[in-house]
């Protein structure tokens, strides 16, 4: 029996729906939303009535008849961290996407909201798959040269682990059988080191780790930082750097690759320093997250939309090929993850498991 999985994915100012049975995609579509509609509304879930609409107009135009799906799937914003997996979409879980228990308000929040508000007017089970706070750091990832501070991981989970998934499975093997260390390359970049079906390491793209990206500013020297912040007053503005107003956008004034890419091939030589710095970055967290993984890698995988560039792609596998084979995967496989995810639990394959409202891990497991 092939499954039918209705996907929601909402973002900034789009929200992507797909429809797919089994593998088999039989409708996607980028429902986009006017930033000034979507600034009429006091907070994320405000926009819910709208958003549900839009996303209703599209599929009712394309013919898609919502009685038909098996499951629903949304985006799992706002959640405490937990472990990768699939996830029911629970009373808590539901109340947790509404207000966003940590503390980032993100549309994705609006994913938990929307799936479960279909599958109760059609008597279906409704998910969330790998949302973006997932969490499997070990102890010692954790740890920091501060008593009481902690490193989080904010990173690119549903992305992640579906690409090592699906090039597990191009190997013949399980993704619990594999090592990898899996990218995703695009307006953030995450680089993480996954060990036999666990993300054990990666980079918090929220909290200013990692290569610069488009708009982020990566890893800053603290003294540095500390520095830059006192010389700044305006908090807001300075926090911004984390994710919006850092990387390209502090160096150049443009977070679109492309046009970053042009400058630098126009001449443009702060611009392909900028850019160059970036890809040494990308290398230089790949030689760490193998570190992690003792060398032992079965491949490192390239993801997002950036992946696209072929001289990007080049200059990282001719970096790294002597540690693991290089494999491009251009683009993203989120609306897929969420489809394949839902359906390894219909299938019985996987067992969903249950959002307690309790973060998967706490600081009193650190205590000595």
């Amino acid at each position: 029996m092939s499954y039918r999985i209705l996907t929601i994915n909402p973002g900034s100012t789009s929200t992507k729906v797909g429809c797919f049975e089994g593998e088999k995609e039989l409708f996607t579509v980028n429902v986009a939303h006017e930033a000034s509609e979507l600034a009429k509304f006091d907070g994320i879930s405000a926009q819910l009535p709208y958003r549900k609409q839009t996303i209703l107009a599209a599929l009712e135009e394309a013919g898609i008849d919502l009685a038909t799906m098996d499951a629903f799937v949304g985006r799992g914003g706002g959640l405490l961290a937990v472990e990768g997996g699939t996830y029911e979409i629970n009373d808590v879980l539901l109340d947790h996407a509404i207000r966003g228990a940590n503390g980032v308000q993100h549309p994705a929040q609006l994913g938990p909201q929307l799936a479960r508000g279909f599958a109760q007017q059609y008597g279906k089970p409704c998910f969330v798959v790998n949302p973006p706070d997932t969490d499997e750091l070990t102890l010692c990832a954790r740890i920091t040269g501060i008593k009481g501070v902690y490193r989080n991981v904010h990173l690119h989970a549903l992305n992640l682990k579906e690409t090592a998934i699906r090039h597990a499975a191009s190997m013949g093997k399980r993704y619990e059988d594999c090592n990898f260390v899996v990218c995703h390359i695009g307006g953030g970049i995450s680089i993480s080191a996954h060990q036999q079906g666990r993300m054990i390491d990666g980079n918090d793209i929220v909290g200013g780790e990692g290569p610069m990206a488009p708009t982020r500013c990566g890893a800053v020297p603290a003294a540095e930082l500390i520095r830059y912040c006192y010389a700044h007053e305006n908090r807001k503005e300075v926090s911004s750097l984390c994710t919006k107003s850092g990387g390209f956008v502090s160096h150049l004034g443009s977070s679109d690759a492309r046009e970053v890419c042009a400058m630098a091939a126009n001449g443009n030589r702060y611009a392909a320093l900028v850019w160059d710095t970036m890809v040494y970055q990308v290398i230089r967290y790949i030689g760490a997250m193998a570190g992690v993984l003792h060398g032992k890698v079965d491949g490192i995988l390239l993801g997002g939309g950036m992946v696209h560039n072929r001289e990007l792609v080049a200059s990282i596998t001719d970096a790294c090929s002597w540690i693991a084979p290089v494999t491009a995967y251009p683009g993203e496989f989120e609306l897929e993850a969420m489809a394949a995810g839902a359906i390894r639990v219909l299938e019985g394959k996987e067992q969903a498991k249950v959002y307690t409202g309790k973060p998967c891990w706490s600081p009193d497991e650190l205590e000595v």
